[in-house]
């Protein structure tokens, strides 16, 4: 077999080639009102020293439909070799597994179709009693590099004494963050998101697998079924952030993780207080003041909205690749390989080389 294909629903893929060019600009209030746009990325990924039997992992388009996207398509291509997508649906997580013999040039493709559009939730207008999620016992339970105890609830209690209900709770949360965390350039990829190291050593730099895994962690000890959600930036930001999208189709360096928290008059609301950071350390001219125009902007706007020129991946933490002989990774959203001598350095382009397009579909 060289070649599977997973598809949500071929209707969803007619519909949508023929939706209208989106609107750019995000506006709070009913998310139903936001276009959705339509985004086709594709991942290209080669090992160049390959070695025995060679691996290949990579992240599918997230496997539900929520209010911010709907995945319609993962097309992918191991050529010489086999390939099958492998599900945890607790998680939204698929992992496209490719497996090559020794002797193949490992080479896989992975092509993802999703609409989008813009989220936003208006903290000021409770409506409705949202449906009670009945997952979200899932979202308070602890990870490896997500503990619960010690200094992580001793820290959510101080940051949270006070605050009188979970909209507070999450509210409080979100501006500690923004206030005692800072965004280190010199952090690999996007981070690691061992809470406990950070919180104990009192280093709380970092990007935004460790920002945002702050986030996750604080708010699920003080009782907040929260989520973090893995992704990749395919399109420039239309908000007036340079420093929060690729300026063109190449999206290679992309990958951001998001966060969801549930509140009970609300239901599952956006929050991004690692962008924040990002846009302090890198909105031209750079090293902004927090109370700067741009910075006091994306503060209002992150704690209850995300613009949608993102793709969600999944919600997975301590991922086991099938097939590994390495230990799981803390959550998936880089390419992964392993040949006979190990695991691959995803931050390694002279072994492990790999490269992600995006591209709008316009209608016609």
């Amino acid at each position: 077999m060289d070649r599977r294909r997973f598809l949500q629903s071929a209707g969803v893929v007619s519909a949508s080639l023929a939706l209208p060019k989106a609107a750019r600009a995000l506006a709070f209030g009913v998310p139903s009102g936001e276009p959705w746009r339509t985004f086709e990325v594709t991942t290209r990924v080669e090992v160049l020293r390959p070695s025995g039997e060679t691996r290949v992992w990579l992240p599918a388009a997230l496997l539900r439909d929520t209010t911010f996207q709907k995945t319609l398509a993962n097309d992918f291509r191991a050529e010489g070799g086999t390939v099958e997508l492998v599900r945890n649906d607790a998680d939204s997580l698929g992992i496209v597994s490719a497996k090559f013999p020794e002797g193949v040039r490992p080479v896989l493709t992975l092509t993802s179709r999703a609409t989008t559009r813009g989220y936003a939730v208006d903290l000021a207008k409770p409506g409705a009693a949202p449906k009670p999620d009945p997952d979200l016992a899932h979202w308070l339970q602890p990870s490896k590099l997500l503990p619960l105890d010690g200094i992580v609830r001793s820290e959510s209690a101080m940051i949270t004494k006070g605050a009188s209900g979970d909209l507070e709770k999450a509210r409080a949360i979100y501006d500690w963050i923004v206030e005692n965390t800072y965004r280190n350039p010199k952090t690999r990829g996007c981070g690691v998101g061992d809470i406990r190291f950070m919180l104990e050593s009192g280093d709380l730099g970092g990007k935004c697998a460790d920002l945002n895994a702050l986030y996750v962690g604080l708010a699920r000890a003080a009782g907040l079924p929260t989520r973090h959600i893995y992704g990749l930036r395919v399109a420039k930001s239309d908000l007036g952030f340079q420093s929060l999208g690729p300026s063109n189709g190449v999206c290679t360096k992309g990958q951001h993780c998001r966060v969801e928290v549930w509140l009970k008059d609300f239901g599952w609301t956006p929050v991004d207080p690692a962008d924040v950071r990002k846009v302090v350390l890198e909105e031209p001219p750079g090293n902004l003041p927090i109370d700067h125009a741009k910075v006091v902007e994306a503060r209002r706007r992150m704690f209850g909205a995300w613009e949608m020129n993102w793709m969600a991946f999944n919600y997975g933490a301590d991922v086991a690749l099938p097939g590994s002989k390495a230990a799981p990774v803390g959550y998936f959203m880089y390419p992964q390989g392993e040949t006979a001598e190990g695991r691959l350095d995803p931050f390694d382009p002279d072994n492990f080389k790999y490269e992600i397009s995006s591209k709008e579909i316009a209608a016609a």
